[in-house]
């Protein structure tokens, strides 16, 4: 049997013909600088590589090219476990990402108790497992009440399902959220109707509706004053204002009156109504329902108050709790309820349960094992990071036994805070245990010093790496002198902490009563003019607090938006704030054809360059754009790839046979600016290009900052698709630097480190605290020490996640927290600081 996965000759990207040997059956690390060729490694060669050998068995070779490497020989069949495995739809949660929630709904199918409708009697369920594995939910079948004999029908899986018409509730279909009017966009109450109240309608729209109104008033009986403050025009006159005349709202108040059936006669359709009518009819018409979007909000649906379920689903209950409210508790105390249950059932119910409950709580403890204790089963997977969402994977993998795999795993301690990635460290033994290969890219030196074995690629990022500078043991690797990672083991390098902490002066945030997901009535005063830092273990209120309602209070303030914050009860101080930027890690566009220099605005002058050469004559800036028609290939539109449908297995890219992948014709191509052609400086790492445009101060300036905030590997061209989070959050800082100084901007970032090697930490950290230095405020939710280490103030939450989180535990300098006995982040900032 081979031991080794031996790799000769791979030269993809910046690779300079790696040969190397890694061993089977270990927890191996791929570290270095970002942009050093790990992920080009691990993902585009070896993963890439089992996959086409895994194709090639099939006779489907032909469909997907080889990696740039000579060989790959003791290579196992790969699964990879990337940061872009967040399902996107609205309909899928944590609970049926991991078919917990499907467990769940057998479990209720079979042994829930509810209430008869008709006496009141509690109805026992009647154990048909029958109906266990019927998803449809079309059944007839019913039983009596054994009070009074009503047929009562039988409740099956699907009843409990969302996704299902038989159990959704009809209003929301089973979303829990619909779409509702806000309402400050639509009036303003302490305006009339005749000074512009409604803030939509003109001069002319005043004079009809409000002609229409009055009609309506004569029709029923009741005064109509457009004269009046909204806020002041009674209930009658606001409902029909808001609802109209065919409102439940309004005719609660006439219920034995028809409305009108004319205009003429007062037929008002309402705001409200006609708002929301308007939206639905323009289904096909996306820009016009992006304009409306911004007058309706996201609300809980008013039947089922956000559940999903019908009624009758609803009221069904085991041990008195019902199957929403276990969706709602964090996995940690869903496994401890399912453990109580056995002491509460009958000798019958717990016959039928044991299997389920089995199940369930063995999928639960491996969740719990990687880390995501803290979530709940409703909680929406596309709301789920990209750590939480790859530990979710994670955990499948562990319950499924594989054995003679090779894991390829991407940066899997994102988003965790320290204490917890003792457990993931776990977690990859035992998938190692099992007999697979465990390949982790990785930058955290706790899970680099618990490794089996490392590889250094480098020196550098972009055409500075793609070489092995060390291999070994994480003790060889802290020896060698010329790994900069190794620097970083044996303490010989270090993030740098300033020489002193910024004064904490009068002028801050303070919120109030933050009451949203897990917070306890959270009031904290956030410190402006500091690097500020909120730390806290995992799911303990950090981007609640952050992000749901500092951040989208800020945007309803300074920005208009529609989304409203999370539930708090007051916000001072922004009289000291000019600009709010939150640079989160959500992507920076959907399609393939957004990148770093669209996003940024780089590649606009780098196509008024092309432009302006000589050789150009005849041909515009807009040529030079692949997203429009004009210069760009029309067999792909500017791609550079053409997809093939697989019908039964994915679609798979191949070159475009036009352009060659060049995504121009061939006259853009013939226009060179220093010796490269328009598709030539896409290819271009950042690095590279600024070299190449160091003359041209309008790409040179945008460029320089995202290689500023560690972003020189990344090519110009890279689709927005493929960056990670962090990356995504690193071009929007970078595009934000861009802009010009107007008063003093408070910052919010989401882990920002997310991706970066040590070394790459001590850029970003310079250019946070330039922007602190410009009398600027910088609120950053960091598990990493070194950012943590290094800033004025520190605020923690916890003192655990999900439920027993939310509060606020410590807070102070960095010394201070360090020194603080209750403290999770301090035991280990004080362990860092000692070291260092």
């Amino acid at each position: 049997m081979q031991n080794t996965i031996t790799i000769k000759g791979a030269k993809l990207h910046n690779l300079k013909n790696i040969s190397l040997s890694i061993p089977k059956y270990q927890v191996v690390v791929l570290t270095g600088l970002s942009g050093s060729g790990k992920s080009t490694l691990a993902f585009d060669t070896l993963h890439k590589e089992g996959q086409r050998q895994y194709m090639e068995s099939l006779g489907m070779v032909d469909y997907m090219g080889k990696p740039e490497v000579d060989s790959i020989t003791g290579l196992s069949p790969s699964i990879s476990v990337d940061q872009h495995l967040i399902n996107r739809s609205p309909r899928s949660t944590v609970g049926t990402a991991t078919e917990v929630f499907t467990y769940l709904r057998v479990l209720f199918a079979r042994i829930g108790h509810r209430v008869c409708v008709h006496c009141g009697a509690d109805i026992p369920p009647s154990h048909d497992v029958a109906l266990d594995s019927d998803e449809s939910g079309e059944t007839d079948v019913t039983y009596p009440c054994p009070a009074c004999g009503t047929p009562i029908p039988e409740l099956g899986m699907a009843h409990f399902s969302f996704n299902k018409p038989i159990g959704a509730c009809p209003t929301c279909t089973g979303l829990g959220v619909m779409h509702g009017a806000n309402l400050p966009l639509l009036i303003d109450p302490a305006l009339s109707i005749l000074d512009g109240g409604v803030l939509r309608w003109d001069i002319h729209e005043i004079k009809r509706y409000t002609q229409t109104i009055q009609t309506a008033g004569e029709y029923y009986g009741f005064a109509f004053d457009p004269a009046l403050p909204i806020g002041e025009l009674g209930e009658i006159p606001y409902d029909i204002l808001l609802h109209g005349v065919s409102g439940d709202r309004f005719r609660r108040h006439f219920p034995n009156i028809e409305p009108p059936d004319t205009v003429s006669k007062g037929r008002f359709e309402g705001l409200i109504p006609n708002l929301m009518r308007r939206y639905a009819d323009n289904a096909h018409n996306a820009e016009y329902r992006e304009n409306l979007q911004k007058f309706l909000v996201m609300q809980p649906c008013p039947d089922c108050n956000g559940e999903r379920l019908r009624p009758e689903s609803r009221r069904v209950t085991i041990n008195g709790r019902t199957i929403i409210e276990a969706a709602r508790m964090p996995l940690n105390d869903l496994r401890e309820w399912l453990t109580s249950l056995e002491e509460t059932l009958s000798p019958e119910a717990r016959i039928i349960s044991e299997p389920v409950v089995i199940d369930l709580r063995e999928r639960i403890h491996r969740l719990i094992d990687v880390g995501v204790g803290y979530l709940t089963l409703e909680r929406a997977t596309p709301s789920l990071s990209a750590g939480e969402a790859q530990r979710l994977r994670l955990a499948a993998l562990l319950g499924s036994g594989l054995t003679g795999v090779l894991y390829v795993l991407d940066e899997p301690t994102i988003g965790l805070h320290p204490r917890d990635n003792r457990h993931l460290i776990e977690v990859l033994r035992r998938l190692r245990d099992l007999g697979n290969t465990v390949l982790v890219v990785e930058h955290d030196l706790d899970l680099i010093r618990a490794a089996d074995y490392v590889i250094d690629i480098g020196p550098g990022a972009g055409q500075h790496g793609g070489e092995v500078v060390a291999a070994g043991t994480p003790e060889e690797i802290a020896l060698s002198r010329d790994s900069i990672t190794g620097d970083y083991l044996a303490g010989r390098a270090a993030v740098p902490v300033p020489p002193q902490r910024r004064p904490i002066n009068q002028r801050a945030l303070t919120i109030r009563g933050a009451r949203s997901h897990n917070l306890k009535n959270l009031t904290v005063d956030l410190p402006l003019g500091t690097l500020l830092a909120v730390a806290g273990v995992t799911g303990s209120g950090k981007s609640s607090l952050i992000l749901d309602t500092l951040g989208r209070a800020a945007e309803q303030r300074y920005y208009g938006a529609s989304e409203r914050p999370g539930e708090h009860d007051s916000i001072s101080g922004w009289q000291w704030v000019d600009k709010v930027i939150m640079i989160d890690q959500t992507p920076i566009g959907r399609t393939s054809r957004s990148n770093a220099a669209t996003y940024t605005d780089a590649f606009t002058p780098i196509r008024q360059t092309f432009a302006a050469l000589p050789d150009a004559q005849g041909l515009s800036s807009g040529h030079f754009s692949f997203n429009v028609p004009g210069g760009r290939c029309e067999r792909c539109q500017g791609a550079g790839l053409l997809t093939v449908n697989m019908h039964f297995l994915p679609d798979v890219e191949v070159t475009c046979p036009a352009c060659r992948g060049q995504r121009f014709r061939s006259e853009v191509l013939a226009v060179k600016y220093r010796g490269f052609d328009i598709s030539e400086v896409l290819n271009l790492t950042i690095e590279e290009a600024l070299l190449l445009f160091e003359e041209v101060p309008a790409v040179a300036n945008r460029l320089a900052l995202m290689v500023d905030v560690g972003l020189g590997y990344l090519k110009l061209g890279q689709p927005a698709t493929m960056l990670s989070g962090g990356e995504a959050q690193r071009i929007k800082l970078a595009k934000e630097l861009s802009r010009r100084a107007a008063g003093h901007t408070l910052y919010l970032m989401d882990e920002p480190t997310t991706g970066l090697h040590p070394a790459d930490i001590v850029n970003l950290l310079a250019v946070m605290q330039r922007l602190v230095d410009a009398d600027n405020t910088v609120i950053v939710i960091e598990h990493n020490l070194d950012i943590i280490r290094a800033a004025d103030w520190i605020i923690e939450l916890g003192p655990e996640g999900g439920d027993a989180g939310g509060k606020l535990i410590a807070q102070g300098t960095p010394e201070e927290i360090a020194a603080n006995l209750i403290s999770p982040t301090g035991r280990y900032l004080f362990a860092e600081m000692v070291r260092v």
